[in-house]
């Protein structure tokens, strides 16, 4: 279909190269090499697999493990059911002649099916500040939180999103370009996007408490949670979506966003809905829904249109900030320096 093409943006089926885990006697004693029956290594194909025993070993036997987990291998194949969808590490562990030898090579494990098409039905339309660079929105208690971007001009904001009125407010130093926001426990946690830091708010009083800094990850992009807080998510321009310790901050884990064809890097702002990440997509007028557990991107939702809305004028920017409202069940989505907020409900398209 052709409106999901944009996520085919990159061929990256098969990533058979630098086994970093070698070191160079092991390497000069066995290798793996990986076939399947398909082009794509989807989850659910066979893979086959075959050791090199460069200098005829006696092999005693073989464990095998994917991503540091133990897998069955029969007859030299497997069935590929990877707990992470992504860049994953297969690994042999050799015994052999009373010595053993761990050779690995990278594999890209893709989502077994191409994301379904959705679009969106308006419920509503509330005004919405045309000077707001949008970088977050949430709600929390049924209120609406909002974050906005751009170096002197960045805030948090707490918003009465039925007249666009601004309830409270703070400016970020002009230093700081702002980024995503999620609320956990009465506390705002919201990044900047390329100084490598993010700030701890006070839901109430907008009171800095704290500040943390990234770690692994190369930007601040979009935040969203758990609903029971015990993980953050947080992307950052890559295919990864980071996992973060809610207590430190730390980013402890990640998932990579893939479709059935490709690799994809382009999830900007986050919300959190029942096991699923709903993720704008960087400069498109569209959203993901990312499987939270696996990676896989499991549906695309179309938001053209959306835009032809808006007043036209010189500084209107591309969609981004989708928020989840639990009382009514619906999203609320606009766009940097929008004047409107759409109140809108998901539905598989025809």
């Amino acid at each position: 279909m052709y409106f999901y093409k944009f996520l085919i943006i990159s061929f990256l089926v098969v990533s058979i190269g630098g086994c970093n885990s070698n070191n160079s006697s092991e390497k000069k004693l066995f290798s793996l090499k990986i076939s399947s029956d398909s082009k794509k290594i989807q989850q659910g194909n066979v893979l086959k697999i075959q050791l090199e025993n460069k200098k005829n070993k006696e092999i005693d036997s073989i464990s095998y493990q994917l991503h540091g987990k133990r897998i069955n291998v029969t007859n030299n194949s497997f069935k590929l059911n990877a707990d992470k969808l992504g860049i994953q590490k297969l690994e042999a562990t050799v015994y052999f002649e009373g010595e053993t030898a761990t050779v690995s090579e990278n594999i890209t494990v893709l989502a077994s099916q191409a994301p379904k098409v959705y679009t969106y039905e308006i419920i509503n339309t509330y005004p919405h500040d045309i000077k707001a660079y949008t970088q977050g929105l949430e709600f929390y208690n049924d209120t609406l939180y909002e974050s906005t971007g751009r170096k002197g001009i960045s805030s948090l904001r707490k918003v009465d999103y039925k007249t666009g009125d601004i309830l409270n407010k703070i400016d970020l130093d002009n230093s700081y370009f702002g980024e995503g926001i999620t609320i956990i426990n009465n506390k705002v946690y919201m990044l900047t996007w390329q100084a490598g830091k993010g700030f701890v708010y006070d839901l109430n009083t907008f009171e800095q408490l704290d500040s943390f800094t990234y770690n692994q990850s190369k930007e601040g992009w979009g935040l969203t949670h758990t609903p029971d807080g015990k993980k953050i998510y947080k992307s950052d321009g890559s295919d990864k979506i980071w996992i973060l310790n809610p207590d430190t901050l730390v980013e402890e884990d990640f998932i990579e966003t893939v479709t059935n064809s490709s690799v994809f890097n382009k999830a900007n702002e986050l919300e959190y809905v029942d096991g699923k990440i709903y993720a704008n997509v960087y400069l498109k007028d569209s959203a993901m829904i990312i499987d939270a557990k696996t990676g896989a991107i499991i549906g695309v939702i179309d938001f053209r249109g959306l835009k032809d809305k808006v007043k036209q004028h010189a500084d209107l920017d591309v969609l981004n900030g989708i928020a989840y409202n639990p009382t009514s069940k619906t999203f609320f989505v606009t766009g940097k320096n929008w004047d409107k907020m759409f109140e809108v409900t998901i539905k598989e398209k025809e």
